[in-house]
């Protein structure tokens, strides 16, 4: 299972500009004609957010057609009109009229704080990253690393370790009765992904069978290294993203709780997490092409959509490259992915 889109019918697209001033970009994640049920739960202290309140079970649009994930603070918001351009230009959206073009498109967006990175300040993603994103979209293995919104990501900062290259990381699963729960996560956090005792990644900790076989803790002399070398950031803000998602027949209340639950994932590869200097926030997406689960198999959901984001950070980090003079987990501690099959 390779990641966001073994959930049938989501696509998921990157755009990103590197040079001349420019380390960030967009992730768009479309769901299938139609839409999908959502929730979102947003738990960092300084979010960025748009189309959110929609997503509460009280309110009219049960259904959206894409979610931006995007880097450039506020200004990355921006994006998520040129997702709606190119939805709109297809006839896809929330009906409002009785000609078929007469829709809106419901596109929900979170951003996270990369500003500065590459060098200059308002280097940020605008509409033509969200089309572009849109353009580049596909429903085969997710892109992972430093693309699409986790091009200017960094974890760290100011911890014990230092700052390290984030990135987007992608994982799923499938259950016994056969549904299937993925996530994917921009891993972007103030806090660390590292155990300073030993330098293994948290999220590890969660992998299925030989996911994660070969990935070891660094060698001593390379942990007390990046010990030493630890410095302080000049800025603090960063913010995680997420989406996690199923292809179960969920409610808006129980893909609420899924992002919800997701975060305690985000919790156990993260450490800390949902700090004031964060906006964390997990969208849940349900496309509802299996059957409704009681709640116990929905007990089940919620456990693997927390594991798939703990799983998900860990493919960030371990899939991330050096940039914007950060260094990547991989360049700090080459003993521990020497023979990891997925390095």
């Amino acid at each position: 299972m390779t990641g966001l889109t073994d959930v049938a019918g989501l696509w998921v697209g990157h755009h990103q500009r590197v040079g001349d001033g420019w380390l960030t970009g967009v992730t768009v994640v479309l769901a299938p004609p139609g839409g999908a049920v959502a929730g979102v739960d947003v738990r960092g202290g300084g979010p960025g957010t748009r189309e959110t309140d929609v997503l509460e079970p009280r309110n009219l649009v049960d259904r959206v057609h894409a979610v931006v994930l995007a880097g450039g603070s506020a200004y990355g918001l921006a994006a998520a009109q040129g997702v709606m351009e190119r939805l709109a230009d297809a006839g896809v959206g929330f009906g409002v009229g009785a000609a078929p073009g007469e829709v809106v498109p419901i596109v929900p967006a979170a951003v996270l704080y990369d500003l500065g990175r590459g060098g200059e300040f308002r280097a940020t993603p605008n509409a033509e990253f969200g089309a572009a994103a849109v353009d580049a979209a596909s429903a085969g293995p997710v892109a992972q690393g430093t693309v699409g919104a986790g091009t200017g990501a960094v974890t760290g900062a100011g911890e014990v370790l230092g700052a390290l290259k984030g990135g987007v990381g992608s994982a799923s699963t499938v259950l016994a009765d056969g549904t299937t729960v993925a996530a994917l996560a921009v891993v972007n956090a103030a806090g660390s992904t590292v155990d300073p005792r030993t330098g293994g990644l948290y999220g590890s900790w969660s992998g299925l069978d030989d996911e994660f076989a070969g990935l070891r803790d660094p060698d001593p002399g390379e942990l007390s290294a990046a010990l030493a070398a630890a410095r302080q950031a000049a800025q603090p803000f960063h913010t995680t993203l997420g989406v996690v998602a199923t292809d179960a027949t969920l409610t808006k209340a129980q893909c609420q709780k899924l992002a919800g639950v997701a975060h305690d994932g985000m919790a156990r590869a993260i450490r800390p997490v949902h700090s004031m200097f964060d906006g964390d926030t997990v969208f849940a997406l349900a496309t509802c092409a299996g059957a409704a689960p009681e709640p116990r198999a929905f007990n089940g959901v919620l456990a693997a959509g927390a594991d798939a984001f703990s799983r998900a950070v860990a493919h960030g980090m371990l899939a991330a490259t050096g940039s914007g003079g950060f260094r990547s987990y991989r360049d700090v501690f080459p003993s521990a992915v020497r023979e990891w099959k997925g390095a």
